[in-house]
C-alpha cells in the first residue's frame, strides 16, 4: 500500500477588531492554501453569517466529489477506448441542519454531460459512471450517497 499525504494551510481571515467575542463580532472569512498554489477564499456558508462571495466549505466538499468522480472516469474512459471530448458537470448536495444546529449531506447528485465520438461505445460511456465509486478516494471515504443523472452525447463530426 502506498501512502499520500495532503497539508494545507488555513486561515482565519475575519479578526474584525475584538475576535470572537460574540457570534457577531467576526467574519467567517478565511484562505485556504497549499504549498505553491494560489489561495482560496473562504467564508462559511451565508445561512451561517458567511461572505457570498467566497467558497463555502459545503461548496469545496461537493467540488471534491464532482472533481474525483470526473477524474477517474476520464482514466476509465481512456482505458474502455471512450473518447471523450467533452465532460461537464453541475453537482448538487442537500444538506440537512438539525434543531441544535448539527447536520450533514443527506445526498450528493452528479449530473455529467459527457461528449464522446462516433466510435465510442455509448451504453459503454454511461456505465462507467457507475463503476467510478468503486475507485473515488473521496466516494470511497465519506457515508454520503452519491447518484448519478448522466447525459451522454455524440459529437457531431
Amino acid at each position: 500500500m502506498k501512502a499520500h499525504h495532503y497539508e494545507l494551510l488555513i486561515n482565519w481571515t475575519g479578526n474584525t477588531g475584538s475576535g470572537t467575542r460574540t457570534l457577531r463580532s467576526y467574519s467567517r472569512n478565511h484562505d485556504v492554501a497549499a504549498a505553491g498554489l494560489g489561495a482560496i477564499a473562504a467564508s462559511s456558508d451565508p445561512a451561517f453569517r458567511g461572505d457570498p462571495s467566497r467558497w463555502n466549505p459545503e461548496q469545496l466538499f461537493l467540488a471534491s466529489i464532482a472533481q474525483c468522480h470526473m477524474l477517474w472516469y476520464l482514466g476509465m474512459a481512456a482505458e474502455a477506448g471512450i473518447v471523450v471530448t467533452a465532460y461537464e458537470d453541475r453537482p448538487a448536495g442537500c444538506m440537512i441542519e438539525e434543531t441544535n444546529g448539527a447536520g450533514q449531506f443527506e445526498s450528493v447528485t452528479l449530473r455529467p454531460l459527457v461528449t464522446i465520438t462516433p466510435d465510442s461505445d455509448v451504453a459503454l460511456a454511461k456505465g462507467l459512471h457507475d463503476r467510478v465509486g468503486e475507485y473515488c478516494f473521496i466516494a470511497r471515504s465519506i457515508k454520503t450517497p452519491i447518484h448519478h443523472e448522466v447525459t451522454i452525447q455524440v459529437e457531431q463530426l
